[in-house]
């Protein structure tokens, strides 16, 4: 059954920037809707980390918690559909969602995530998040002084050997096929006694997510605690591009220092806009992108 409302603000993703953008606008006074369909890009991963007073929490327990607080504020609603269309302009959009329910509001604040893609490699992506992972300033103390690898290859391999090298020296470059590395990079590397090699890896063996070995395509293992990856990605949904909204060269959606969009009217926060993957950062986006919309509705005389 269809559903007639009215918001100032609706925003698409109700995770950490998206909670945190509607707690802002909450405090705010501000007729807000939540749809969140529940699909966190950080899903597996079982510890936040950088995040003060939240350290070591499980990022399902900050969201859920975050929640709680945020629907305390009574102009705020949370419900649980996917966006599939957006459409209008500043000050008058119209929202629709899967489940049948319409929605009217004056802006809209995206904070829908990416979406990784991950290499077809057997086990690896059970292990994302956990084992496998992506950002050392997350992940790296747990795995300090432990054997790493890295799965890299190119002009940024040396780059990123060096960054893993401050949590520890037991590292391995996997190129996983054909290697691109320079020799003058290959030989900065073996003189840091890092090993490069390029047979592709044919499997990840695993215990519930926590990386034992790698299996090389000649049959060969790997003993590894931990493997680094950094992977292409894409936008977690296309509305904000079907809306008009840029994209930066890197893939994200370009927004300004107060997380404006190139469509007036429209906010971005989070991993969508952003190359911090952290919850700390998507949570200072959303509360930036939350009191710059109520900065803009009261300039706009609403």
């Amino acid at each position: 059954m269809q559903q007639e409302n009215n918001f100032d603000t609706v925003i698409v993703g109700g995770s950490y920037a998206g909670l945190s953008a509607a707690m802002a606008l909450g405090r705010a006074i501000r007729r807000v809707l939540i749809v969140d369909s529940g699909k966190p890009c950080n899903a597996q991963t079982p510890h936040s980390h950088n995040f003060l007073t939240q350290d070591g929490a499980p990022p399902a327990a900050i969201a859920a918690l975050g929640r709680e607080q945020v629907l305390a504020y009574p102009t705020v609603k949370l419900i649980h559909d996917e966006v599939t269309g957006v459409t209008g302009e500043n000050l008058d959009f119209r929202i629709e969602t899967a489940g049948g329910m319409r929605a009217n509001a004056r802006k809209v604040v995206f904070a829908t995530g990416i979406k990784d893609q991950l290499p077809a490699v057997n086990g690896l992506a059970t292990c994302w998040g956990i084992s496998v992972i992506h950002c050392p300033y997350c992940h790296g103390y747990e795995y300090r002084d432990q054997p790493t690898g890295l799965l890299v290859n190119g002009e940024t391999a040396l780059e990123r050997t060096r960054l893993i090298r401050n949590w520890t020296k037991e590292l391995t470059v996997f190129t996983n096929g054909e290697m691109q590395i320079t020799p003058q990079d290959l030989t900065t590397l073996a003189d840091m006694g890092v090993a490069v090699v390029e047979t592709p890896i044919q499997q990840v063996v695993h215990t519930n997510g926590q990386l034992d070995h790698l299996v090389l395509a000649d049959g060969s293992t790997v003993p590894l605690a931990a493997l680094y990856a950094s992977v292409p990605f894409e936008q977690q949904s296309n509305l904000p591009q079907r809306l008009g909204c840029e994209l930066q060269n890197s893939g994200h959606i370009k927004v300004d220092a107060t997380q404006r969009t190139t469509v007036p009217g429209v906010y971005a926060a989070g991993d969508n806009s952003t190359m911090l993957r952290s919850v700390s950062a998507a949570v200072a986006a959303g509360t930036m992108a939350g009191a710059f919309v109520n900065h803009e509705l009261i300039s706009e005389g609403m």
